[in-house]
């Protein structure tokens, strides 16, 4: 799996590079060199600068023709901005600048078929989706797939508790918490606490 690193800025396509840890990239400049890179890899993680390439990004976005695994990125990030990008799928959305080690996990949750974001746009997203505005359908599908156990750990889990406190909360241990959750994800076909919360709300 290669990595496509889309930005009119040279600094900022040096910086990016400089950060990874995986030196199998190739570089575009503008919606042709970004296309006919995409043509020869359609598994490529795709690192938007939208600071540059906004443009670009939302005419792709308008002919549905996203990349799966794109990453996008700007100075400074906006929640609002975070919220809609997610909702259609860019699997990442934060700064820009972020330092070497999260913009490594970040480029590592996308390879795993995660999603990723900042703290506050995860706070953001698990805030509007409360318990009590869970639609029927929602209800209806975790009860009917989850155990009541499990259930109990999604209402934590949209209250925003890390899974230590969803231990301390349920008086078990962080371990059976983890296992939980990860049986959550395979009877809700998801991989990430983001992309249950999108299920849901």
């Amino acid at each position: 799996m290669k990595t496509i690193y889309f930005s009119i800025d040279q600094n900022i396509l040096d910086e990016w590079i400089n950060k990874a840890e995986d030196k199998n990239f190739k570089t575009a400049y503008n919606l042709e060199s970004l296309e006919d890179e995409i043509k020869n890899d359609e598994n490529a993680v795709v690192i938007v600068d939208f600071d540059t390439a906004s443009h670009e990004t939302n005419k792709l976005i308008s002919l549905n023709k996203l990349p799966k695994n794109t990453i996008v990125l700007e100075k400074s990030p906006q929640i609002q901005t975070g919220k809609k990008l997610i909702g259609i799928g860019v699997k990442a959305y934060g700064n820009s600048r972020m330092s070497k080690e999260n913009f490594n996990q970040m480029f590592d949750a996308v390879k795993e078929g995660k999603t990723w974001t900042y703290p506050k746009l995860t706070a953001s997203l698990v805030s509007k989706t409360n318990t009590e505005s869970l639609s029927e359908e929602s209800l209806k599908m975790i009860q009917n797939r989850l155990t009541q156990k499990e259930i109990e750990i999604v209402y934590l889990i949209l209250k925003g508790l890390t899974n230590d406190a969803i231990a301390q909360e349920e008086n078990i241990t962080t371990r059976t918490v983890k296992a939980h959750v990860s049986s959550i994800f395979s009877k809700l076909h998801v991989n990430d606490r983001v992309s249950l919360i999108l299920l849901l709300k």
